[in-house]
């Protein structure tokens, strides 16, 4: 199979992933590629609600559960650890690219997120796998620095990086 590829959106707490991976995603569709996100959460989710028929079915045992509808699917497993991104992959099918949000001390290509407002440097210029930065301001750094104002470019570098092309889309024919 092959190996989609990924970026991480990593960067200080409240440095602004999610609204960066807000911009991206319609940057990237619109370039023709079907992006998927992997977002790590640091304590246990709990999808159902209480009383719901999904939640009775994991509170009677049942170790996997899918809810389908018309317009969406949702599965929740349950895990005796906190899956890394390898682990989840197989069940990122039918996308082109995938952007993940967290599990920055994974060796995968990384994209930092830098606010000069918020802190005094990047939190991951010695990380071999930073291949760009976004930033508010201009800087030296070793790796391409692109505005936050700006994700088309970054989008771009993203498509140049990975040789993303849209003839090898999962999707190219549907709209």
């Amino acid at each position: 199979m092959k190996q989609i590829p990924l970026v991480i959106i990593a960067g200080w707490s409240g440095s602004g992933k999610t609204t960066l991976v807000e911009k991206l995603i319609p940057e990237l569709k619109n370039k023709g590629l079907v992006t998927g996100t992997i977002k790590h959460h640091h304590s246990n989710l709990e999808f159902d609600k209480p009383g719901k028929d999904s939640w009775r079915h994991r509170k009677a045992g049942a170790v996997k559960t899918i809810v389908s509808s018309p317009g969406s699917v949702g599965m929740v497993v349950d895990v005796d650890h906190d899956p890394d991104i390898d682990e989840l992959l197989p069940s990122m099918t039918g996308v082109d690219f995938i952007i993940v949000e967290g599990y920055k001390d994974e060796d995968k290509p990384k994209i930092e997120i830098f606010r000069s407002t918020l802190h005094k440097k990047p939190r991951f210029l010695d990380d071999p796998n930073l291949i760009a930065l976004a930033s508010d301001v201009e800087m030296e750094s070793g790796v391409p620095v692109f505005s936050l104002d700006e994700p088309e470019k970054l989008a771009d570098f993203i498509i140049g990086y990975f040789k993303l092309s849209i003839q090898d889309s999962t999707f190219k024919n549907q709209d």
